[in-house]
């Protein structure tokens, strides 16, 4: 696995998406507990998990096209939230 640092985001934007990655994340592990027997829930959950990916892949792609990263065909970017360094990792 190669890792390359590609960029740097403002701390307001790392906060976005540790807050969007927070949110899939939990929402995940919720997912893994609740059964299709609670319908409401089930459905609920599966819902705002779609929400949120969605909104995590248009954060990356919004600040890949504003701050120009480099990307690769097998590659993602990945961001370190201590520093707001942005590092494209290719398996």
């Amino acid at each position: 696995m190669e890792k390359k640092k590609v960029g740097i985001v403002t701390a307001d934007e790392r906060d976005e998406i540790q807050k969007l990655f927070r949110r899939h994340s939990g929402l995940a592990d919720l997912a893994k507990i609740v059964t299709a027997d609670n319908d409401e829930l089930y459905e609920k959950v599966v819902n705002d998990l779609g929400d949120t990916n969605t909104r995590f892949q248009d954060w990356w792609n919004k600040k890949g096209e504003k701050y120009n990263w480099e990307s690769a065909e097998n590659g993602r970017w990945q961001i370190n939230f201590d520093t707001c360094e942005i590092y494209l990792v290719i398996q």
